[in-house]
């Protein structure tokens, strides 16, 4: 629930204005960012996302507004509060920056530096 708060502390809109469970739906149309393009440099700022169709879509299903993320790979790691807020920051950075490849390399090795704090398997 910090992931979404944040995100929406962001501008984002989630459809459903939020969650209730690990799976986070954003809805990217008043970004000016389809979720192909959001998808493409979350992925070159190491955060794996799914572009997703969002309700009443009215974008192609390759090319849709939002994005589907879920939590259980940073929980599983031990991420808690602080690094859901994080996430959110590298996040709306990297979709707000998503044609600069400058910013989604800086991002990617802050990405690289949290995660290595907390290692798959010890």
């Amino acid at each position: 629930k910090t992931l979404a708060k944040e995100l929406q502390k962001f501008g984002f809109r989630l459809v459903s204005g939020g969650t209730d469970n690990h799976l986070i739906l954003v809805d990217l149309q008043n970004k000016k960012v389809t979720g192909k393009e959001a998808e493409a440099a979350l992925d070159k700022a190491r955060i794996t996302v799914n572009k997703n169709m969002v309700p009443f879509d009215t974008k192609s299903p390759f090319d849709p507004s939002g994005i589907r993320l879920g939590t259980p790979a940073i929980t599983t790691r031990g991420m808690k509060e602080d690094e859901m807020r994080q996430i959110g920051s590298f996040m709306n950075d990297a979709i707000t920056n998503f044609k600069d490849e400058a910013k989604l390399k800086t991002i990617a090795e802050e990405v690289t530096k949290l995660t290595k704090s907390f290692p798959l398997y010890q």
